[in-house]
């Protein structure tokens, strides 16, 4: 198994690294556009601000790549974003692989929601063995709408897309590596998906 985590100066990459390593694999952590086409599987991390990462992927030509891919990849928090239309964030264009747009949580509410939520309506793979109303990390200001690409949802302020799924392509809103058995089951699952 060959699991490439995209290096493009996201901030979570070392909390999923260690969270493969507890499953038994060894992620490469890598920006070499060969190594990520060659890979069995492909994390897109993310933590930070949309519009500069945006920036940072278009910098490198990575974004083309990402569209490009033809083997499971998965999103996870500002990375499952940039794979939307649009995010408010920034007012940043995103890659397009999922038909939604991303905007605030208003300010009838906690922001950004930090803490543990529930995921709901589970209809993927990706959520083999997990039980509806599972409990997982989140830690996001902006949320992707509802839409038919949604294969999971939260309920914060509103329902909300917490999952997202398109061909090969998953994103989570949610932090798996740092979700205890139930996100180390999801990356599991990730990790057994044929394509």
């Amino acid at each position: 198994m060959k699991l490439v985590i995209i290096d493009y100066g996201a901030g979570n990459i070392q909390s999923i690294k260690f969270a493969f390593e507890r499953l038994g694999v060894e992620a490469i952590l890598t920006d070499d556009v060969q190594t990520i086409r060659d890979a069995d599987k492909v994390i897109f991390p993310g933590v930070g601000e949309a519009s500069s990462a945006m920036a940072k992927l278009k910098s490198t030509g990575l974004h083309e790549v990402i569209l490009q891919l033809k083997q499971p990849v998965l999103g996870i928090c500002l990375g499952m974003q940039l794979m939307c239309n649009h995010t408010t964030e920034g007012d940043t264009q995103g890659l397009g692989i999922f038909d939604v747009d991303c905007v605030k949580f208003s300010n009838a509410v906690k922001v950004p929601q930090i803490g543990w939520n529930q995921i709901s309506n589970l209809q993927s793979e990706l959520f083999k063995s997990i039980e509806e109303q599972s409990y997982m990390y989140l830690v996001h200001s902006f949320y992707a709408e509802p839409c038919g690409e949604m294969i999971a949802t939260t309920n914060y302020e509103k329902d909300y897309a917490s999952a997202l799924q398109k061909d090969n392509f998953y994103g989570v809103q949610f932090h798996p590596e740092k979700s205890g058995e139930v996100g180390a089951r999801i990356l599991q699952n990730f990790l057994e998906i044929e394509f």
